[in-house]
């Protein structure tokens, strides 16, 4: 474990399990299939919407970022503030905290970004070179002498005007309990672009329950068979993302002040959400 390696105390048999309604296996396994042809199908895709205008673009993304995650079996919920085009005269850094690997096209099916991924995903077979072209910035997490690169390209991407996407905590957590401490790493590239901080909290609920659905949790040595598995085996869960209102870089002494209020920010969020939440 270093500085830039955090490691969660959630565990899969500890943290990932479901006690409420379950599917039966055969409609489980049609989910499954249902899902990974979607998640293929728009990842072959992504050489031609490379072509698309950055409007056409970032709405079939959405498009089909909300597909994967209903193909899935989940319920998507959207409250808070109004999300605003991809690319402005500036752009913005959204962190979120980190539950899943469903965090990914849900996060994407509301504000598509740029993702900062950990370097071994470019050499991932038809994922990696596929993750490149889409604009995915690569961290090499074992070198903390790489990192001072690392925050000049995200404040190129965020000067330039582009959307970038982070999970601040570094590694997964289970969602029942506090989740990682944000890394102040990704801040200092706001606050040296100028960008401003959109902070978004996400959750996952059954609809026998009013606590974290274990289900999704994707944590510790999990094998993404096993989590994929008992995602589609779960009835009634629903992922909820609430986008909070944007933090001023400018307004904060510093990325270290600016972590803590973005982080502040999300597990403060009230688990009762608004009225005026949209279902899908």
């Amino acid at each position: 474990m270093s500085l830039w390696l955090p490691v969660a105390p959630c565990t899969p048999g500890e943290c990932a399990y479901h006690e409420d309604a379950l599917r039966p296996p055969i409609a489980a396994a049609g989910l499954l299939v249902a899902g990974i042809a979607v998640t293929l199908l728009g990842a072959l895709c992504v050489p031609a919407a490379l072509l698309l205008r950055q409007h056409h673009r970032d709405r079939l993304i959405r498009r089909w970022a909300y597909t994967v995650v209903r193909a899935f079996g989940v319920r998507v919920r959207v409250t808070g503030d109004a999300v605003p085009p991809a690319r402005a005269p500036t752009g913005e850094l959204v962190v979120a905290n980190h539950v899943s690997w469903l965090d990914i096209p849900l996060l994407a099916a509301v504000l598509p970004a740029r993702m900062l991924a950990k370097s071994e995903i470019r050499s991932w077979p038809l994922l990696g070179p596929l993750a490149a072209l889409g604009g995915t910035l690569f961290i090499e997490r074992d070198r903390l002498r790489a990192l001072p690169d690392t925050v000049r390209r995200l404040a190129g991407a965020l000067g330039a005007g582009s959307r970038v996407a982070v999970f601040p905590e570094g590694s997964t957590w289970c969602g029942r309990g506090p989740g990682g401490r944000f890394r102040p790493a990704a801040f200092q590239a706001a606050v040296d672009a100028a960008a401003p901080v959109r902070p978004v909290r996400i959750a996952y609920r059954t609809s026998g329950s009013q606590g974290a659905a274990g289900a999704v949790a994707f944590v510790g040595d999990d094998p993404l068979a096993a989590s994929l598995w008992r995602v589609v085996t779960a009835a009634g869960l629903t992922a909820e993302i609430h986008v909070l209102p944007r933090i001023s870089a400018a307004g904060e002494p510093g990325r270290r002040a600016l972590a803590r209020r973005a982080q502040s920010a999300v597990a403060n969020e009230s688990a009762n959400l608004p009225p005026s939440s949209v279902h899908h």
